[in-house]
């Protein structure tokens, strides 16, 4: 069975001045799955899913979704 992942996130960071909103996230997560984000205020979960829609682009990192490269 061949996985190709509807979202891949790799070495993923988003730095804003000093501060590391996101810091070296890796995730798969295949079609059909469901995945939640659960974490404090202040985790990074807006700006993860931020980048993974295109709003953003990421200080350092790979994001693909639907296997093109985020933003577009």
């Amino acid at each position: 069975m061949n996985f190709t992942p509807a979202i891949h996130l790799s070495g993923l960071e988003k730095r804003f001045g000093g501060i590391h909103a996101l810091q070296g996230v890796n995730l798969s997560v295949a079609s059909g799955q469901i995945y939640a984000l659960l974490g404090p205020n202040g985790a990074g979960k807006s700006t993860l899913i931020k980048a993974l829609v295109g709003i953003i682009k990421p200080t350092a990192g790979l994001v693909e979704v639907l296997g093109s490269a985020m933003p577009i």
